[in-house]
């Protein structure tokens, strides 16, 4: 199989799965999030914030293309992009550091090693670009209800360490290594990409449920 991973923009944005196109659970606050969802506007509101952060930013995800067909996305940002990371019980996200908000692979496509072919892009853009870290917000019990936040194991497996512990939703980091560090490494992996691990696709519709009440730091 042949495979292709492009930065996303305005013009792929479509490529995502639909419940994901329709899902700002990190781009906009709770409040705003079921504000959109009321009135059918999450499309929009997706949009104007892919579009918002490509100006001000650049490029703020990439999708992967196996054969030609989507077959996962990520998606990622400075934190003050992103308004729910301010509502998450283990923030704030270092300064120093760019949020990863969301990755999936298609379930069809699991078990192909796409989530770490995923998590590779995002390190080698980030690193060209001069960033010194990514952090994200796991999700340390996954189960079946939607969801946006990625598997704490799975970030575990591809070189995240926790650096704020919590039952439900631990603060992850990997420190980036210089450019030339990290072409060699990754030039050694790709030969061994398929067959490793992925993560399986996890449902996030826009539902009351997608903006559910996050707990409060404690």
């Amino acid at each position: 199989m042949s495979w292709h991973v492009a930065p996303l923009t305005l013009d792929n944005l479509d490529d995502l799965p639909k419940r994901c196109r329709r899902c700002v659970f990190w781009e906009l606050s709770e409040h705003l999030g079921k504000q959109a969802a009321d009135f059918g506007s999450t499309e929009l509101e997706k949009e104007a914030w892919v579009s918002e952060v490509l100006l001000e930013w650049g490029s703020c995800g990439r999708i992967l293309h196996m054969d030609g067909v989507p077959a996962g996305y990520v998606i990622y940002a400075p934190p003050s992009a992103v308004p729910r990371a301010a509502e998450m019980p283990t923030g704030p996200v270092s300064a120093d550091a760019v949020l990863l908000t969301t990755m999936q692979v298609m379930p069809e496509f699991a078990g192909e090693g796409l989530g770490r072919m995923l998590a590779q892009a995002v390190v080698r853009d980030l690193t060209r670009r001069g960033v010194k870290a990514i952090e994200v917000f796991g999700e340390q019990r996954p189960g079946n209800e939607p969801a946006c936040l990625i598997p704490a194991d799975f970030l575990r497996r591809v070189g995240f360490k926790t650096i704020r512990p919590h039952p439900r939703y631990p603060r992850l980091r990997m420190e980036l290594r210089s450019a030339m560090t990290w072409k060699e490494d990754v030039e050694a992996a790709l030969e061994q990409l398929l067959g490793t691990i992925t993560i399986p696709m996890q449902a996030s519709s826009v539902t009351q449920e997608s903006y559910r009440q996050v707990p409060s730091r404690s």
